[in-house]
């Protein structure tokens, strides 16, 4: 396969971490997807594979990123297709759109077919809120060649803003009927990053929020705006998969699903529901947290790091 070098957007708040390489890979039926991988300064200890939520892109991370590098630890961060710099789906870029969840996991599969070289074992995979949601779903299907996870605020279910959860389903299959599948939830694609701090349900800490604005400024490329009923349609699907499905209770690796206190987005009912499933799953709720745990302020997103730590420590000792 061909490798061709991708752009990564740099601002100041967020600059890319050293060690790293960035390319395009080839998803499901050929669709060109964004992916970098960082080494960290010394002789690795392992690997994470980090799948962010939705609307998020691989610069968000960079700060993840390079904590992990100091831990010791060769990170692949990735754009899943239609949003960062990867394929979009549809003509309005806009649009946060899906057609179920098995491409992203054939996509999940192209990703590490690319890297798997690259990579040096043990493997943890790490996903937030629909990067967690996916996560998990790759390994419920079978993938086998990682010895932890860390979910943040997995998307292992969803809120629906008030409206009654059946009634939300009854209505998404109903506008998928009458041909509206690609049309916005909302009607419109509503801001594609809502710069009021002081109303803002993702993090508590102010120049977080504010560098993840500059990078979405920097390169408008990389803004997404509401979901389409498709994608509300594929979060349906894939959070009822994780609920009922037999496969689930299969994955025999220890999982840790860390729950936000003060959760606005997921479902966290759903979210102990689904880790009570797993037969290594350990719930962790981060008490005041909002939805972007690793995002959070030092003392909000402390927690996450001292449990990585301590399974980090269990799969991959330092060197």
């Amino acid at each position: 396969m061909q490798t061709t070098i991708a752009p990564l957007v740099s601002v100041p708040q967020a600059p890319v971490p050293a060690g790293g390489a960035v390319e395009w890979f080839k998803g499901q039926h050929g669709v060109r997807l964004r992916a970098a991988v960082f080494s960290p300064p010394g002789k690795p200890r392992g690997s994470i594979v980090l799948s962010p939520g939705r609307t998020e892109a691989i610069e968000k991370y960079f700060e993840v990123v390079s904590a992990l590098q100091a831990r010791g630890f060769v990170v692949l961060v990735h754009d899943w297709r239609g949003q960062g710099l990867s394929h979009r789906m549809l003509g309005e870029r806009l649009k946060g759109h899906a057609a179920g969840f098995e491409p992203f996991l054939a996509d999940y599969q192209a990703l590490l077919a690319h890297f798997a070289d690259r990579l040096p074992s043990p493997w943890i995979a790490m996903g937030h809120s629909m990067g967690g949601c996916l996560t998990a779903l790759v390994l419920g299907h079978g993938e086998n060649r990682f010895s932890a996870a860390v979910l943040s605020a997995p998307m292992f279910g969803i809120q629906t803003g008030g409206m009654p959860k059946g009634l939300t389903k009854a209505l998404t299959k109903i506008m998928i009927a009458l041909g509206q599948g690609s049309a916005y939830v909302l009607g419109d694609p509503g801001k594609p990053f809502d710069d009021d701090f002081a109303a803002n349900r993702l993090t508590h800490d102010q120049e977080r929020f504010e560098r993840a604005h500059a990078i979405i400024t920097a390169n408008p490329d990389l803004a997404l705006g509401a979901p389409t009923w498709l994608w509300l349609d594929f979060a349906f699907r894939a959070c009822a998969w994780l609920a009922k499905s037999p496969s689930l209770t299969r994955i025999a690796i220890p999982v840790l699903v860390f729950s936000a206190g003060e959760e606005a987005l997921v479902d966290n009912v759903e979210q102990a529901h689904v880790t009570a499933r797993l037969p290594q799953g350990r719930l962790i709720t981060v008490p005041g947290a909002f939805h972007e745990i690793m995002m959070e302020t030092d003392a909000l997103s402390a927690p996450f790091w001292s449990e990585f730590d301590l399974l980090a420590d269990q799969i991959a000792p330092p060197l």
